[in-house]
């Protein structure tokens, strides 16, 4: 078994990577993990339906985890392991790859608050209709990411961005 350790400001969860149903995108991340791309990160995005159901085509509830330079930062080409391919769901405590494009991602992962079928293969949170690659399941510190939930701001992106000091890839 593998795991990604979240140490944030408001504590700590733990990440266990779904290596079997998504090997590629566990690794992807895993990398950026032993490499310290996570260092000086923050959960930098929060989307919520009660602060922005009104104004989301699709909503959802969502907490955003990425890398100092997050969306800005260069985007990586990897296979999209889409829900229809790995059999996955976008439930409740979900971990998945955050995207531009199918398979065009960037240090950045979000965790989901409930079940969240517009993110699945077929789902309507993109218009291509290809979902997102979910990898993992927080197992742990789920009070943390309820903590940061509930600092929401009037926009998703975060003007006060909550702190990640380190993310630690172990088996």
């Amino acid at each position: 078994m593998a795991y990604l350790d979240v140490e944030t400001e408001l504590g700590a969860f733990c990440v266990l990577l779904l290596t079997d149903a998504a090997p590629i995108t566990c690794n992807y991340f895993a990398s950026l993990a032993k490499n310290n791309a996570f260092s000086d990160g923050s959960i930098f995005r929060i989307v919520s339906t009660n602060k922005h159901g009104e104004v989301e085509a699709n909503p959802i509830n969502v907490v955003q985890i990425g890398t100092h330079a997050a969306m800005a930062e260069q985007r990586s080409q990897v296979e999209h392991e889409h829900t229809g391919l790995t059999a996955l769901q976008h439930d409740r405590w979900t971990v998945s790859a955050a995207r531009f494009e199918p398979g065009e991602l960037y240090g950045s992962f979000f965790v989901c608050l409930q079940r969240e079928p517009a993110l699945d293969f077929g789902g309507s949170r993109h218009a291509d209709g290809k979902g997102f690659a979910a990898f993992g399941r927080v197992i742990d510190g789920h009070s943390v990411i309820q903590k940061a939930y509930v600092r929401a701001e009037t926009d998703p992106c975060l003007t006060t961005r909550i702190a990640v000091s380190n993310i630690a890839y172990r088996e």
